[in-house]
């Protein structure tokens, strides 16, 4: 017996992005009456379709397509599958995002404008989808911001009111700056945001310059720089639970898949084998 599909909803505000509203839903009856939003709407079809009316006409978004709406534009929706549709949906105002385009110095006329009512973009989509997943899971600020200002960047390249972001320098101190400060607070980084200010650049072109220095992205580095500590830490003969909780690690399952992935064996497995070398 087939289990009847129900809907759901997670909305929630994000407080890494400026408690930018998100929202994650299954819905199979939902019919929104015309309404608008004094910010902007950008949603991530996952399954399903949905059908709405924006701009003086019907428009139909499939699975995988990006649905844009301008602040203050009348629209509605409604499923156009009969399994219904599930998204995951962006409600920013304003300045989160003339606030990206502002310290990326773009020129612009105005607000970004977004002329078409559903995007087939793929590789958008991923993006936004993989940011919305990684509010919801509670990744980093760290992450989240880097991973926000690509997004945001990337729409309004592709599909708005785009335009070239000046190239990152060689910035030696303050990626070395940066390296130390992640570094002595490993177990509990600051975000993207706090990084720039400490060495004086705006978040995005400090995310590109570091990226340019060290080949990643600042949270992928702190990783690195995690596990690198891990194996000193198990090294020692200190225990796995302890070596998560020191390093800032969500918990030992957490330190023992990255652990795994990285170097092949767990945590508690280099352990015993460090010991053992040392013993024999």
């Amino acid at each position: 017996m087939n289990t009847p599909l129900r809907e759901q909803t997670h909305l929630w505000q994000a407080p890494a992005l400026g408690d930018v509203e998100m929202l994650h839903a299954r819905y199979i009856q939902q019919r929104f009456a015309p309404h608008v939003h004094e910010g902007y709407v950008f949603t991530v079809i996952e399954s399903g379709a949905q059908r709405f009316w924006h701009r003086g006409s019907e428009h139909l978004a499939p699975v995988g397509s990006m649905v844009m709406i301008n602040p203050d534009e009348l629209h509605t929706g409604a499923t156009a599958h009969e399994a219904g549709w599930r998204y995951r949906a962006f409600y920013p105002d304003h300045e989160r995002i003339t606030g990206v385009l502002d310290e990326l110095e773009l020129t612009r006329n105005g607000l970004p404008y977004f002329n078409q009512s559903v995007i087939q973009d793929p590789t958008l989509a991923a993006t936004f989808s993989q940011l919305h997943q990684l509010s919801e899971g509670g990744a980093s600020a760290l992450e989240q911001q880097t991973a926000w200002r690509h997004a945001i960047l990337a729409l309004v390249q592709r599909h708005g009111q785009g335009a070239d972001v000046r190239a990152p320098g060689n910035e030696p101190l303050a990626v070395a700056r940066a390296r130390e400060l992640l570094e002595s607070q490993l177990a509990a980084p600051p975000s993207l945001e706090a990084l720039a200010a400490a060495v004086n650049l705006s978040p995005f072109h400090f995310a590109r310059v570091f990226r340019q220095a060290t080949g990643l992205p600042p949270h992928a580095w702190l990783k690195q720089r995690r596990l690198v500590r891990a194996r000193e830490l198990l090294k020692s003969g200190l225990p796995a639970l302890e070596v998560a909780f020191t390093l800032g690690f969500a918990d030992q399952s957490h330190l023992n898949r990255q652990f795994k992935q990285a170097y092949g064996v767990t945590p508690g497995a280099y352990r015993q084998a460090c010991q053992f070398t040392t013993t024999s």
